[in-house]
């Protein structure tokens, strides 16, 4: 998800008069309701059209799927559905469990989620999430890479009456069905496609949630919904999320008894939080990796020998002493291209960058030596300025290869303005070296965080990475149904990312957070998100 490059906190002049409107009258004014911080999210909350963090919090409450991702464990769990069933591992056909209904009372049929996964397919609605969807059967037509669309539904899709529906594949993908808990694939009542524009202005789903008001820049007030026919009712009288601009400020809030709870801790804090919260600070592994990524569409990256310089500049970079100084260890030094919430079982394999990854001045300068050196003799690293302390850790990483070259110049960081220009500049392809990326799980699969990121032409591959023998082992892990065989052939995958290093691994990241003493049984699920739900007001 690109969410996870977003930045949670913007960058406004009017900041300090838009956290004091957000945080007027201190503590929720209405009983059991808990405050949070929050930010605006990008676009209007379709469960399609939602990719980054803000607006990923509120669909988890207000919609529930075919699957949820367990909060503690990200164990993809049946929730409407009631089963998922195939024989080739390209034909499924899914039945849904009874009783389930939208919060306007429309009953939730199969038809609810067919209707919304052509939505989010067709290119004409232009929808962020339509590629999730590629994998059924009839993609190309409704949402082709060129030209308009020859059909208006995916051919893979079919009702067979309010229960039943059935999806066919147009490649093998074994555990298709357990990237069915991603907002994407969320069901939409028929008010959705009668009026879209009321929709929007006021969301309707069948989460535990219901969305009371919203004033967009300050406050979206969400309440229980006392009917949620679910196993996991809402625990409190509902979650107001309240606009900040600067997480600093809402650290501030949270200790003078203002906010409720605040799921960024600022880096500056970090020194202190312990004194400040005690036992209310929470700091844990997230599905989450940051990288610097390569654009191997520039020769002077991609080009013949440049794996060497690509190698070494990641054995320059000491991982161990920037997460340790500026991240107070709320990161944890990467050594593949997952994260060790995935364990073993799902994935994760320490080490399987292998050397790469380990700090070693000398052989750093050596292959860059050996790969033609540096292009041009310098390089600069692109990072968004308006979130975190993106300019200390990648001036970190810039003195790091300049000593290991041994001069003061090698390495710049180059930081743009906001998030949205940085991502602009990367989409054109208009950067000539390494930038920063991340990469928040959209589900907990080892897949997600390879294909998505290094596959030939894939969504999210920004660097524009191409090899057969990747691809070759992702279709072969994909197609395999036995788990235990797709995670061996993604981890030969990796090796290949290794070999030739179109992004460097940096850390993995944690999530944290911070809460008053007005709540308690506050936790992040694995993707570092409160799981607002089960939290109880004191």
């Amino acid at each position: 998800m690109r969410g996870a490059l977003r930045a949670k906190w913007g960058v406004c002049a009017a900041a300090v008069a838009l956290a004091a409107t957000a945080c007027g009258g201190g503590s929720a004014s209405r009983s059991g309701v808990v405050s949070s911080s929050w930010g605006d999210p990008q676009n209007p909350l379709e469960p399609a059209n939602t990719n980054e963090v803000q607006g990923g919090k509120v669909l988890e409450m207000l919609f529930r799927g075919l699957k949820r991702y367990n909060p503690k464990t990200g164990a993809a769990e049946n929730v409407i559905a009631e089963r998922i069933a195939t024989t080739d591992s390209r034909n499924y056909t899914v039945t849904l469990k009874p009783g389930w209904f939208f919060s306007n009372g429309e009953k939730v049929t199969a038809k609810s989620f067919v209707d919304a996964w052509n939505y989010g397919a067709l290119l004409d609605n232009k929808q962020k999430n339509a590629a999730f969807f590629q994998y059924i059967d009839g993609f190309d037509r409704v949402h082709p890479a060129n030209g308009s669309p020859t059909a208006k539904t995916l051919s893979g899709l079919v009702v067979k009456d309010d229960r039943t529906f059935t999806v066919k594949l147009n490649q093998k993908f074994s555990s298709w069905p357990d990237t069915l808990g991603y907002a994407a694939f969320m069901p939409l009542p028929r008010a959705f496609f009668q009026d879209h524009a009321a929709w929007l202005r006021k969301s309707v789903g069948n989460g535990p949630y219901t969305v009371d008001s919203y004033e967009k820049g300050s406050v979206l007030r969400l309440r229980k919904w006392e009917k949620y026919p679910g196993a996991d009712p809402a625990r409190n009288g509902g979650i107001d999320l309240r606009v900040y601009t600067d997480n600093n400020t809402a650290y501030t809030d949270l200790q003078a008894g203002n906010l409720d709870l605040v799921d960024d801790v600022p880096a500056a804090q970090l020194k202190n939080v312990h004194k400040d919260l005690g036992g209310r600070y929470i700091n844990q592994p997230a599905g989450i990796i940051q990288t610097l990524t390569f654009p191997m569409y520039d020769k002077n990256w991609g080009g013949a020998r440049k794996d060497k310089v690509r190698r070494g500049i990641s054995m320059a970079i000491n991982r161990d002493q920037i997460t340790k100084e500026i991240f107070q260890k709320t990161r944890t030094p990467a050594t593949d291209w997952t994260s060790p919430v995935l364990g073993a079982g799902g994935g994760y394999k320490a080490g399987l960058c292998g050397e790469a990854c380990v700090f070693n001045p000398g052989k750093a300068k050596q292959l860059i030596q050996e790969g033609g050196g540096l292009p041009g003799g310098k390089m600069t690293i692109t990072y968004n300025a308006d979130s975190g302390s993106h300019k200390d850790w990648i001036d970190a990483i810039c003195n790091n290869i300049n000593t290991s070259l041994g001069s003061d110049k090698a390495c710049v960081g180059n930081p743009v303005g906001t998030f949205a220009d940085f991502r602009n500049k990367i989409s054109a392809k208009a950067l000539s070296g390494p930038f920063r990326a991340g990469w928040q799980m959209d589900y907990p699969l080892i897949q997600n965080f390879l294909q998505p990121l290094y596959y030939t032409n894939a969504s999210s591959n920004d660097g524009k990475y191409s090899n057969p023998a990747f691809d070759k082992l992702v279709d072969e892990a994909n197609a395999a149904t036995d788990t235990a065989r797709a995670v061996a052939k993604f981890q030969e995958a990796e090796k290949i990312l290794a070999a030739q290093m179109p992004a460097i691994p940096l850390w993995y990241q944690n999530g944290s957070g911070g809460y008053s003493d007005r709540i308690r049984n506050v936790s992040l699920n694995p993707f570092s998100v409160p799981v607002y739900n089960e939290i109880q007001v004191n």
